[in-house]
């Protein structure tokens, strides 16, 4: 699978700055300094941002306490950065790991209930392909 990422030359040091929240690459963040190979798709990772990505699945279907507007919420009140895809996924922009409690708080009985589920984008290395 393929996804694709904004990118943008980072200047002096070389290489291209991660313009977005990555939704399916392991390993990487906003603000990471990556390699592109001749394919257009990126070699290596040169630089890490030292930011985070929090995802979040929601599943079908939805049970009557959605937690969904509450996510939204925290991440607006938390001033986060986050992009979904369609209703039910979310990658969130982690700067700094102590902002995240009320994130964690607002979808911690769907976690529990199973109806939805949760991973840090970097709990895998990242590998090219």
């Amino acid at each position: 699978m393929f996804e694709q990422l904004w990118l943008r030359e980072a200047g002096e040091e070389g290489g291209y700055e991660v313009c977005c929240i990555p939704f399916y690459a392991y390993g990487l963040a906003l603000g990471d300094v990556v390699e592109k190979g001749e394919s257009e798709t990126v070699k290596r990772l040169i630089r890490k941002s030292g930011r985070r990505v929090l995802r979040v699945l929601f599943s079908e279907p939805r049970p009557l306490a959605d937690s969904r507007s509450a996510l939204r919420g925290a991440v607006g009140s938390a001033e986060l950065l986050s992009e979904w895809n369609g209703d039910r996924f979310v990658a969130i922009d982690v700067p700094d790991i102590s902002v995240m409690q009320p994130i964690f708080e607002s979808v911690q009985g769907e976690i529990q209930n199973g109806t939805a589920f949760w991973e840090w984008g970097d709990s895998r290395e990242f590998m090219a392909v």
